[in-house]
């Protein structure tokens, strides 16, 4: 909760602090993509390293050293270059960090279900990114917005103290032959909801990079938000998130897949299409609160739910594999989601078509949660058909 604190004004308004610096949608989308890109490489050097039995501590240390110089480049960062190399150590933070925190919550979940584990991650993740978007929101306001880098140095500080005091848990290697299980059996019934996760995950990143740029920019008749309005809304969703993350995940914990995946993606599209919505009115600022409230429970529907598929559809030996895997799907999507959504920006000088764009997206990502079922049915069948035999 204490890195998300930190991670949570950087994360949603770093956008806003280049656009007072000039920079254009494209400059700064680049930048986001290219921490992104760097992030990929991050996430596979934090599973190597995590399932060689390293301590799940040590890529989060690490990740934290690289935050702090981001952090450091990013609040005196007045050229485009000093800002790409305060994004690429940043995503170099990033992608180290996931990995590693995902496992720590796998192995110190219990006596709880996974599913109940990941829902109390998310619940903290959400409290401390609500909590860090509210204090950029009152930095804007008081016109002060690069402190959110300061607020992210002090967070990370604290949490290099409490790693050092008590360390995160410990993965123990696979043995060789867990690693020669036949990918044709256990990666097919995975890729849909790598696919699916893609999708889905861009919408946040969208929130983050497109988001409030649309808002300072304003839309066909909707006018430009003063920057501490766009924060306001952005920090508004981000609590609403807080108060439904933990109830939303507690409920779907005890359901099928398919249903959470499913009141995921229908929240994503109508949420997307009220902002889209919301540029063809002159009162467009209602509609974009208005869109914010299925966005939240998209988000707070998606996140656990789908760690727990991944969870539930791969074989115990290559749920580490699987796990990284499902974690490159988040830097696909915030390499790519960006850099599209600051090209249509600048393109189009509105954001109707980019958020139309990702309404239909995630209406045809609903035949994948269909397969997603089939797959989980016959896993709990053939599970149940193991027990009764060895029974």
């Amino acid at each position: 909760m204490v890195a998300s604190l930190g991670a949570g004004g950087v994360l949603y308004l770093t956008p806003m602090v280049f656009h007072g610096a000039a920079f254009t949608a494209s400059q700064v989308g680049l930048g986001l993509a290219l921490g992104a890109a760097v992030g990929t490489l991050g996430r596979f050097a934090s599973g190597a390293l995590l399932d060689r039995g390293l301590r799940c501590s040590m890529p989060v240390l690490l990740a934290a050293l690289l935050a702090l110089v981001a952090d450091g480049l990013l609040f005196g960062a007045h050229e485009f270059g000093t800002y790409l190399v305060g994004q690429v150590l940043f995503g170099a933070a990033v992608g180290l960090y996931w990995p590693a925190m995902e496992l720590a919550v796998s192995l110190s979940c219990e006596p709880l279900p996974s599913a109940r584990g990941y829902a109390l991650a998310r619940t903290a993740d959400a409290l401390g990114i609500a909590v860090g978007a509210l204090i950029g929101a009152g930095l804007a306001a008081a016109g002060h917005l690069r402190g959110i880098y300061l607020v992210d140095i002090s967070c990370l500080a604290l949490v290099v103290a409490l790693l050092l005091r008590r360390p995160l848990a410990a993965r123990a290697p696979l043995a060789p032959e867990g690693r020669r299980s036949d990918w044709h059996l256990w990666l097919p019934p995975l890729l849909p909801m790598l696919t699916l996760t893609v999708v889905a995950t861009a919408i946040p990143a969208l929130m983050q990079s497109a988001l409030p740029l649309d808002l300072v920019r304003g839309g066909l008749q909707r006018p430009a938000l003063p920057e501490g309005t766009g924060a306001l809304l952005i920090g508004g969703q981000l609590g609403l998130l807080l108060l439904i993350q933990w109830p939303v995940g507690q409920f779907l914990a005890k359901r099928p897949l398919r249903l959470g995946l499913t009141i995921s993606l229908l929240s994503f599209s109508l949420g997307c299409a009220l902002l889209a919505f919301s540029a063809l009115s002159s009162g467009g600022a209602g509609l974009v609160a208005l869109a914010l409230l299925p966005v939240a429970l998209g988000e707070a529907a998606f996140l656990p739910i789908a760690t727990e598929a991944v969870v539930d559809l791969t074989p115990i030996d290559h749920q580490g594999l699987a796990m990284a895997l499902f974690s490159q799907c988040f830097a696909v999507s915030s390499f790519a989601a960006p850099l599209l959504a600051g090209w249509f920006l600048d393109h189009h000088h509105h954001g109707l078509w980019l958020w139309l764009g990702m309404a239909l997206a995630c209406l045809l990502g609903l035949p994948l949660v269909a397969q997603i079922g089939r797959y989980d049915q016959q896993r709990r069948q053939a599970g149940l058909g193991t027990a009764r035999n060895g029974g």
